[in-house]
């Protein structure tokens, strides 16, 4: 079971490295790691389990921060309308690939958290706000999926995390809250 243990932390190099892709058919390992993720998120998002087992709460993992240089991440968002309480959008990808994105951009108005950041960093995260993703599923079937402004952050930053780029990089240095014309700030 992966625990907050298992995250490398800020720092670490492999979370600067661009992560190799994943072969199918996939490597029982490979299936594994992606249930492993899924639960950890899981997990984070119970009151009770992420007491019990100190974790902070996320809603995206990618295998580099488990200092595993694989492209595999699991997102798993929870839906914001309490009658529905399935998640909004939740899956493992294997090689997940941003195939087209929207002009409009978009960022979250508190900013955005790491599990391998143990630290506030303030300033907007500018990201697209709508993508289309591809990605394989642990059978290796392909996905096409069209995201919208939280789950399209989400899956931007765990991408991120394939491709060696922090959240924080986006943060523009001089001024971490200016915002160019026409950006969406999602509450």
């Amino acid at each position: 079971m992966i625990t907050m243990k298992d995250i490398i932390r800020e720092g670490h190099p492999t979370l600067r490295q661009v992560a190799k892709e994943v072969t199918f058919p996939l490597s029982e390992e490979n299936i594994e790691l992606g249930k492993d993720m899924m639960t950890f998120l899981k997990n984070s998002q119970d009151p009770e389990k992420a007491a019990e087992l100190e974790l902070r709460g996320g809603v995206g993992l990618a295998a580099p921060q488990l200092d595993i240089s694989k492209r595999i991440i699991a997102v798993h968002v929870p839906s914001s309308d309490l009658e529905k309480p399935d998640p909004e959008f939740s899956a493992v990808m294997y090689n997940p690939k941003i195939i087209s994105h929207s002009v409009q951009d978009a960022c979250l108005a508190e900013g955005e958290g790491c599990l391998s950041v143990d630290r506030e960093v303030p300033g907007y995260v500018v990201r697209h706000n709508k993508i289309t993703l591809s990605y394989f599923d642990a059978e290796g079937e392909k996905h096409k999926k069209r995201l919208k402004n939280y789950e399209a952050i989400v899956v931007q930053h765990e991408i991120d995390h394939l491709n060696g780029v922090m959240f924080y990089d986006h943060i523009n240095a001089e001024n971490p809250f200016a915002l160019k014309d026409g950006v969406l700030v999602i509450e």
